[in-house]
């Protein structure tokens, strides 16, 4: 591989190896549902600086350190956000543990991880609920992004799409914060979607379909959406969108919405990132990989982690220009305040 200059960005990445004492209140919070005075200390659980250096330090920041990536943007775990699991009130405790905990990774490690936090949506709960926790990671935190669950009910799509009305208020608070989010769903617990084989893809390719059926960003032309795991189905069936947007009279795809929705590199075969980066714009590419995440092993016929999706993109054959707009420039210019982060460390 030929390393491109410059800061290599990982826009995609979760706390997968958190402490166990996370874990453990979690499973307190679920056991109390129903009985509130057995509820775990909404504080949170203890865990010390030494048990977060042990668990980074050990993984991502290993796995980081030989691939060569200098920054990653880091959420809680997306399975773990489990909105589907008890109420509003629920989510809004976890959320707030959850992201204090990312946060302290940010903190203890400034110049290779940056949070991205997660929201407290609940099933049938307004959108715009989620406002306070999503101010509070990008003002206090230092949040460069959040996730957006399409689906909080995990897996039976009970909600309205992206382009509903009742998502607005959160449009418009990302716009205002000038904060991107990643559309990323959580765990299945419906037994016909397979959280990671099935859902996240399923959610992916169900995301950028609902957006375009829409105008979303004719009422937000600032508003910058990620569609991780390489856009699901859609890079494939690049032809499929644009004879729909066809059929239903929305202009071409690539006009109309990848100035606002990119893809990232979260492919896990050579093939597959070859047919990424030869059928979407190169401007609309984040490098990430989402290590120690979905698929952790090694590849046999490779002999390298599936995982290591650089290696891919390097791989590639693209020009130095292009290399350097996906490993680093474009993240800087659709997250902001990661760009403004790595800028005051001299970056």
């Amino acid at each position: 591989m030929t390393r491109g200059q410059g800061v290599i960005i990982d826009i995609h990445g979760h706390y997968t190896t958190a402490p166990d004492p996370l874990g453990a209140w979690r499973d307190a919070q679920i056991a109390a549902l129903g009985n509130p005075a057995q509820a775990p200390d909404p504080a949170g659980p203890a865990i010390s600086d030494d048990q977060i250096r042990e668990t980074i330090e050990a993984h991502q920041l290993r796995r980081m350190d030989e691939r060569g990536i200098d920054v990653t943007v880091f959420s809680p775990r997306a399975s773990f956000m489990a909105h589907h699991i008890g109420d509003f009130e629920t989510s809004s405790v976890w959320a707030r543990i959850c992201n204090d905990l990312c946060h302290r990774v940010a903190e203890l490690y400034p110049d290779r991880f940056a949070l991205a936090a997660m929201l407290p949506q609940s099933p049938g709960a307004d959108p715009a609920t989620v406002v306070p926790e999503l101010d509070r990671a990008v003002t206090e935190l230092g949040a460069v992004a959040v996730n957006v669950n399409p689906d909080p009910s995990g897996g039976h799509w009970t909600a309205p799409p992206l382009t509903d009305r009742s998502w607005y208020p959160v449009w418009e608070r990302l716009v205002d914060l000038d904060v991107p989010a990643m559309i990323h769903v959580s765990t299945s617990c419906n037994p016909a979607f397979h959280t990671t084989g099935a859902h996240y893809l399923n959610a992916d390719t169900t995301a950028f379909m609902q957006l375009l059926q829409g105008d979303l960003f004719a009422d937000f032309p600032g508003l910058r959406l990620v569609i991780p795991h390489g856009g699901g189905a859609v890079p494939y069936h690049w032809g499929r969108f644009r004879g729909l947007a066809q059929a239903l009279g929305k202009p071409e795809p690539e006009e109309a919405l990848l100035g606002n929705v990119f893809f990232d590199t979260c492919v896990y075969h050579q093939p597959g990132i070859d047919l990424l980066l030869d059928v979407i714009p190169h401007r609309s590419i984040l490098f990430a990989s989402e290590m120690i995440g979905a698929v952790r092993g090694i590849d046999p016929r490779t002999g390298h982690y599936f995982d290591d999706t650089r290696r891919y993109v390097e791989n590639a054959g693209l020009c130095a220009e292009s290399l350097a707009a996906i490993e680093e420039q474009n993240a800087r210019r659709v997250f902001p305040r990661l760009d403004a982060r790595l800028a005051a460390q001299g970056r």
